[in-house]
């Protein structure tokens, strides 16, 4: 009788071979240090700044600070603050992304400004997001406290003309790498070209400390304010007085235990990652109407593939697709059981093609986990009012997109599998 497949999952959490995140874990216990304070911390934080200042040419090296915190999203947060947004302020943010680089903007009051995608990278439109700034002078007289380029899927952005046009109009750059940890630019680590650098360490990412993040930072003043913020904004009186309002958002000495044994593996990650990628290249190259999506053939590109992703034409025929959107669904795609909101329909405004939607289920069937790509934001019913700039390729991209999965659990027969499957779904 043949061993019952297991499903293969976009991109598990994977630990080192040695179990070095025991060993970090159970010092923590064996010392109390179980606090948002300890060795675990310190050391965690030199690894990722050691990571951060790597380079792969000879240019003159770089000094980057690390904090290391309960969330990418929390990294995101208090970025902003540390850059002086405020009620009323306006930050231009790629639309095409996870909320979690929009979502910190409105917790500040301030609004979001989406910017549209290129379409070869599918991260933020230098050009678009240049117009956007000289309108909304125009507009609202004042020009927007930052800029929030996102590295889609590990991808790089258009970082040297995002640099140059902020500089220009005088605005901050946060760059959200949390899915880009590893990928280079120029042979420079992401998150370390603007004034911050947001790393994310959830359970699906490169390396993972079951979650946080942290935020990469130019400077040791930099670094106190964002610790400042990160520890309830406490001032330095014998008693607890606060001058600002501060948030609980410091990562755990257990949590950053985890975090160095992951450092260890961190390259061997990206590493296979990239091989990954380079497999599916391959396999997928003669298949009609099915694209993977790879970087610029431009050498400054070098992309951690966090996920592979592929692009389905409409004229594919895809085995069900008759039947998509025809039930509503009880678990959302990617979200824990019980933490959803239930919904009435099956269908929105603005959704995968129906070839897409099929693909999912049919590769599901095959236990197979493949999502759609990122909704944009500006399409998103909670930012209906919010104003974009775009020029449709990311609305185009969500329709025909689909993530594979490229973990360190997915082996190469896994990779010739999924294409198989891919095959199959397919209608001659």
């Amino acid at each position: 009788m043949s061993e019952e497949r297991k499903t293969i999952y976009l991109c598990l959490a994977h630990m080192s071979e040695d179990g070095m995140e025991q060993k970090y874990v159970k010092e923590a216990f064996d010392t109390n240090w179980v606090v948002p304070i300890g060795p675990n911390v310190n050391a965690f934080e030199q690894d990722l700044s050691n990571f951060a200042n790597s380079k792969t040419d000879n240019t003159e090296p770089l000094d980057r600070k690390v904090v290391c915190l309960s969330a990418g999203t929390a990294a995101v947060h208090l970025a902003l603050i540390a850059c002086g947004v405020q009620v009323g302020d306006e930050v231009c943010v790629q639309s095409f992304t996870f909320c979690a680089s929009s979502h910190p903007i409105t917790y500040l009051g301030a609004k979001p400004v989406f910017i549209g995608s290129e379409k070869d990278t599918w991260n933020m439109d230098p050009e678009l997001l240049e117009k956007a700034i000289l309108d909304r002078k125009e507009k609202t007289g004042k020009y927007p406290k930052a800029i929030v380029p996102v590295a889609l899927y590990g991808m790089p952005y258009r970082i040297d003309r995002i640099m140059e046009i902020a500089d220009k109009y005088g605005i901050t750059v946060i760059e959200d790498a949390a899915e880009g940890m590893g990928s280079r630019f120029n042979g420079q680590v992401l998150g370390t070209f603007g004034k911050f650098g947001v790393l994310s360490f959830n359970g699906n990412k490169m390396i993972t400390t079951s979650g946080g993040g942290a935020l990469i930072c130019r400077n040791a003043e930099d670094v106190n304010q964002i610790m400042w913020y990160a520890t309830q904004a406490r001032d330095a009186y014998p008693y607890y007085q606060h001058t600002a309002i501060g948030f609980n958002y410091r990562m755990s000495n257990v949590c950053a235990g985890i975090g160095c044994g992951q450092m260890t593996v961190l390259d061997q990650h990206i590493a296979h990652h990239k091989h990954v990628q380079a497999l599916y290249e391959d396999l997928m190259k003669d298949i009609p109407g099915v694209k993977i999506n790879k970087q610029p053939n431009d050498p400054r590109y070098d992309s951690n593939y966090w996920l592979c992703t592929m692009t389905l034409e409409p004229s594919v025929k895809v085995k069900g697709q008759e039947n998509a959107y025809k039930e509503v669904i009880k678990t959302a795609v990617g979200g824990a059981a019980g933490v959803v909101h239930q919904v009435d329909s099956p269908t929105t405004d603005c959704q995968p093609n129906d070839n897409v939607e099929a693909m999912r289920v049919f590769m599901l069937s095959k236990k197979v986990e493949c999502r759609p790509v990122w909704k944009p934001m500006h399409k998103q019913p909670v930012y209906a009012d919010a104003v974009v700039y775009t020029n449709g390729i990311e609305e185009d991209l969500f329709k025909i997109g689909m993530c594979l999965p490229a973990g360190p659990y997915v082996t190469d027969d896994d990779v010739r599998y999924i294409v198989d499957c891919i095959k199959e779904a397919i209608e001659l």
